[in-house]
């Protein structure tokens, strides 16, 4: 495992070991967090620990045309139950994905400093949200890295039922109208399998990234 200082650097992700921990320390200064999502690495800590660095492999993916939406689901996407916003409420959606309680989870990974980093990344044009409205109410979103051809998938929630899932299928279907390559959904969970994603190698994951 690398310790990371002042210095502006990551290892290569071929170093990380079986976990996909690849180093451990540094900042969540902007600069440092864009070139580590431009090199296939995320931060992921809990709050008080020093700040790891992953480049998990396999890497949990999206391929657009085999995203799955249920007939439950089209029929609740049919009837405009929810109205959706793009990076209209950046803050507030990250702040309720700090807020919200997950199942199997003691606290969570989002600690006000994560915000705060993410927020001026947003603020940058480098972070973005996909917010979810019932009567004028947020009542679910995602946000992520956008890099351009690929975005990364960070964290998502839902206060009344389907609203992340709506969220998550109007952001599929905008990257794949702008021709996006990829929605990297880091990790594996079942949630996101049953919406279509899969585990791909890392290599050809960073090859997909490194292709802009």
């Amino acid at each position: 495992m690398y310790y990371l200082f002042k210095d502006l650097f990551f290892p290569p992700v071929t170093e990380a070991d079986e976990e996909g921990v690849l180093a451990i320390g540094g900042d969540l200064s902007s600069e440092r967090l864009q070139l580590a999502y431009k090199s296939g690495i995320f931060p992921w800590f809990n709050e008080g620990d020093p700040i790891l660095w992953w480049a998990p492999n396999p890497r949990m993916v999206l391929f657009f045309d085999e995203l799955v939406i249920s007939k439950s689901m089209r029929k609740i996407l049919n009837k405009k139950m929810f109205q959706v916003t793009y990076n209209k409420n950046f803050k507030a959606v990250i702040s309720n994905c700090q807020q919200i309680k997950r199942d199997g989870q003691n606290g969570t990974w989002i600690s006000n400093e994560m915000i705060e980093a993410y927020c001026k990344l947003n603020e940058k044009g480098f972070a973005k949200s996909v917010e979810v409205w019932q009567d004028d109410v947020l009542v679910g979103g995602l946000y992520g890295i956008d890099l351009g051809h690929v975005f990364c998938g960070e964290s998502m929630f839902s206060k009344v039922s389907n609203a992340s899932k709506v969220a998550f299928i109007a952001l599929v279907n905008y990257l794949k109208e702008e021709n996006y390559k990829l929605l990297d959904c880091q990790v594996y969970n079942p949630h996101l399998e049953s919406l279509g994603c899969r585990e791909i190698d890392r290599d050809d994951f960073m090859s997909i990234l490194k292709s802009e």
